[in-house]
Protein backbone atom coordinates (compact mmCIF):
# COMPACT_ATOMS: atom_id res chain seq x y z
CA UNK A 1 0.00 0.00 0.00
CA UNK A 2 1.30 3.45 -0.92
CA UNK A 3 1.19 6.41 1.45
CA UNK A 4 0.44 10.11 1.11
CA UNK A 5 1.95 12.18 3.91
CA UNK A 6 -0.27 15.21 4.53
CA UNK A 7 1.88 18.03 5.89
CA UNK A 8 0.92 21.44 7.19
CA UNK A 9 0.27 23.42 10.33
CA UNK A 10 -2.14 21.73 12.70
CA UNK A 11 -2.19 23.96 15.75
CA UNK A 12 -5.52 25.77 15.40
CA UNK A 13 -9.03 24.39 15.12
CA UNK A 14 -9.26 25.97 11.66
CA UNK A 15 -6.10 24.19 10.48
CA UNK A 16 -7.25 20.89 11.96
CA UNK A 17 -10.67 21.27 10.34
CA UNK A 18 -9.12 21.98 6.93
CA UNK A 19 -6.74 19.03 7.17
CA UNK A 20 -9.49 16.66 8.35
CA UNK A 21 -11.58 17.72 5.34
CA UNK A 22 -8.73 17.21 2.88
CA UNK A 23 -7.85 13.83 4.39
CA UNK A 24 -11.47 12.67 4.22
CA UNK A 25 -11.78 13.89 0.62
CA UNK A 26 -8.54 12.14 -0.40
CA UNK A 27 -9.56 8.90 1.31
CA UNK A 28 -12.99 8.96 -0.32
CA UNK A 29 -11.39 9.52 -3.72
CA UNK A 30 -8.89 6.70 -3.19
CA UNK A 31 -11.59 4.30 -2.02
CA UNK A 32 -13.95 5.22 -4.87
CA UNK A 33 -11.23 4.43 -7.40
CA UNK A 34 -10.05 1.26 -5.59
CA UNK A 35 -6.57 2.68 -5.15
CA UNK A 36 -4.30 1.08 -2.57
CA UNK A 37 -3.16 4.33 -0.99
CA UNK A 38 -3.55 5.62 2.54
CA UNK A 39 -3.25 9.12 3.96
CA UNK A 40 -1.08 9.81 7.00
CA UNK A 41 -1.72 13.06 8.83
CA UNK A 42 0.69 13.76 11.72
CA UNK A 43 -2.08 15.11 13.97
CA UNK A 44 -3.50 11.59 14.14
CA UNK A 45 -0.12 9.95 14.80
CA UNK A 46 0.18 11.36 18.30
CA UNK A 47 -2.84 10.79 20.54
CA UNK A 48 -2.98 13.30 23.38
CA UNK A 49 -3.07 10.57 26.06
CA UNK A 50 0.29 9.28 24.78
CA UNK A 51 1.82 12.76 24.57
CA UNK A 52 0.50 13.73 28.01
CA UNK A 53 2.41 10.82 29.55
CA UNK A 54 5.75 12.07 28.16
CA UNK A 55 8.09 14.72 29.50
CA UNK A 56 8.50 17.83 27.35
CA UNK A 57 11.87 16.59 26.09
CA UNK A 58 10.57 13.09 25.32
CA UNK A 59 7.49 14.57 23.64
CA UNK A 60 9.64 16.60 21.22
CA UNK A 61 11.71 13.55 20.28
CA UNK A 62 8.64 11.32 19.97
CA UNK A 63 6.89 13.73 17.61
CA UNK A 64 9.99 14.42 15.53
CA UNK A 65 10.89 10.74 15.16
CA UNK A 66 7.28 9.80 14.36
CA UNK A 67 7.13 12.35 11.56
CA UNK A 68 10.52 11.30 10.20
CA UNK A 69 9.51 7.63 10.23
CA UNK A 70 6.26 8.47 8.43
CA UNK A 71 8.11 10.51 5.82
CA UNK A 72 10.53 7.63 5.23
CA UNK A 73 7.53 5.38 4.55
CA UNK A 74 5.67 7.89 2.36
CA UNK A 75 5.43 7.85 -1.41
CA UNK A 76 4.09 11.39 -1.82
CA UNK A 77 3.74 14.56 0.23
CA UNK A 78 0.88 17.03 0.02
CA UNK A 79 1.64 20.19 2.00
CA UNK A 80 -0.56 23.10 3.03
CA UNK A 81 1.45 26.30 2.53
CA UNK A 82 -0.97 29.01 3.70
CA UNK A 83 0.10 31.88 5.94
CA UNK A 84 2.52 34.77 5.76
CA UNK A 85 5.31 32.19 5.91
CA UNK A 86 5.33 28.44 5.42
CA UNK A 87 5.00 26.70 8.78
CA UNK A 88 8.48 25.73 10.00
CA UNK A 89 7.57 22.10 10.65
CA UNK A 90 6.05 21.85 7.18
CA UNK A 91 9.22 23.36 5.68
CA UNK A 92 11.25 20.70 7.49
CA UNK A 93 8.97 17.92 6.21
CA UNK A 94 9.23 19.18 2.63
CA UNK A 95 13.02 19.45 2.84
CA UNK A 96 13.42 16.06 4.48
CA UNK A 97 11.21 14.32 1.92
CA UNK A 98 12.97 16.16 -0.92
CA UNK A 99 16.30 14.84 0.37
CA UNK A 100 14.90 11.30 0.46
CA UNK A 101 14.03 11.69 -3.25
CA UNK A 102 11.20 9.15 -2.90
CA UNK A 103 8.34 10.80 -4.70
CA UNK A 104 6.50 13.96 -5.64
CA UNK A 105 5.77 16.88 -3.33
CA UNK A 106 2.61 18.82 -4.04
CA UNK A 107 1.90 22.12 -2.35
CA UNK A 108 -1.42 23.82 -1.92
CA UNK A 109 -1.66 27.51 -1.14
CA UNK A 110 -5.17 28.92 -0.86
CA UNK A 111 -3.88 32.13 0.73
CA UNK A 112 -4.16 35.01 -1.76
CA UNK A 113 -1.19 36.86 -0.23
CA UNK A 114 2.28 36.48 -1.72
CA UNK A 115 4.72 35.07 0.76
CA UNK A 116 7.90 34.57 -1.18
CA UNK A 117 11.17 36.20 -2.09
CA UNK A 118 9.99 38.18 -5.10
CA UNK A 119 6.87 40.13 -5.98
CA UNK A 120 5.52 37.10 -7.88
CA UNK A 121 6.57 34.36 -5.48
CA UNK A 122 3.85 32.57 -3.58
CA UNK A 123 6.18 31.02 -1.00
CA UNK A 124 9.87 31.01 -0.11
CA UNK A 125 11.96 30.04 -3.16
CA UNK A 126 13.50 27.03 -1.39
CA UNK A 127 10.03 25.63 -0.73
CA UNK A 128 8.66 26.51 -4.14
CA UNK A 129 11.68 24.97 -5.88
CA UNK A 130 11.21 21.75 -3.91
CA UNK A 131 7.63 21.26 -5.11
CA UNK A 132 6.62 19.24 -8.13
CA UNK A 133 3.43 21.30 -8.39
CA UNK A 134 1.82 24.14 -6.47
CA UNK A 135 -1.96 24.40 -6.48
CA UNK A 136 -4.13 27.39 -5.58
CA UNK A 137 -7.18 25.41 -4.46
CA UNK A 138 -8.17 22.04 -3.12
CA UNK A 139 -10.31 21.61 -6.26
CA UNK A 140 -7.26 22.06 -8.52
CA UNK A 141 -5.20 19.64 -6.42
CA UNK A 142 -7.92 17.00 -6.47
CA UNK A 143 -8.44 17.35 -10.24
CA UNK A 144 -4.70 16.87 -10.77
CA UNK A 145 -4.61 13.82 -8.49
CA UNK A 146 -7.66 12.39 -10.24
CA UNK A 147 -5.70 12.40 -13.50
CA UNK A 148 -2.55 11.10 -11.83
CA UNK A 149 -4.30 8.19 -10.10
CA UNK A 150 -6.20 7.02 -13.18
Amino acid sequence: MKTIYQAGPLFTEAEQHWHRGLKNTLEKHLTTHNLAWRVVWPFELFPSNVLDALSDEDKKHHICQGCIDSLKNADMVIALLDGTQVDDGTAFEIGYFKALNKGPIYGIRTDFRNGGDTANSLVNCMIESSLDELFRSQTDLLAFLQERFE
